[in-house]
């Protein structure tokens, strides 16, 4: 059994966050890590509402109810981003770090990351919305895709 690189030890654990989320889209889970260069976790973030509302899991998708495709309509889902939770708890620590994310991150995260000051983005899996890749790397952030 070879030894996984720390991107992908670090990208399996961002899936691993994803299994916590409470959205009911088909693949739409998403999990966020926060790693500092000590390859110390700094925090955690997966997609859900916002704390104390109920859960799409429990009364429906508002986007599916209104049919908005993927990757649209953000201001309409009352769910926080994986990335977006992850830089809420990391704040300022979060800055020269690396974040892992089990997708592409949407144009409105990826301006978060680039203010944040994290400096290199690793994403392991897709999403509709690639313009966030563009904005990050426009910016001088690091953006690395693995197969985990």
């Amino acid at each position: 059994m070879a030894r996984p690189s720390w991107d992908e030890y670090f990208a399996k654990i961002a899936e691993d966050v994803s299994r916590r989320s409470t959205c009911t889209r088909k693949d739409r889970q998403f999990g966020a890590i926060i790693v500092n260069d000590s390859h110390e976790i700094v925090s955690t973030g997966y997609n859900g509402v916002v704390r104390g509302a109920a859960h799409c899991e429990d009364v429906g998708c508002i986007k599916d109810e209104m049919n908005i495709p993927s990757g649209t309509g953000h201001e309409v889902c009352p769910a926080v981003h994986a990335e977006q939770n992850a830089l809420i708890q990391a704040g300022r620590l979060a800055k020269g770090c690396t974040l892992y994310l089990n997708a592409f991150p949407c144009k409105i995260c990826a301006r978060l990351i680039v203010n944040s000051g994290v400096k290199k983005v690793v994403t392991s899996g897709e999403y509709t919305d690639r313009e966030g890749l563009e904005i990050m790397k426009a910016a001088g952030v690091e953006v690395k895709h693995v197969n985990v």
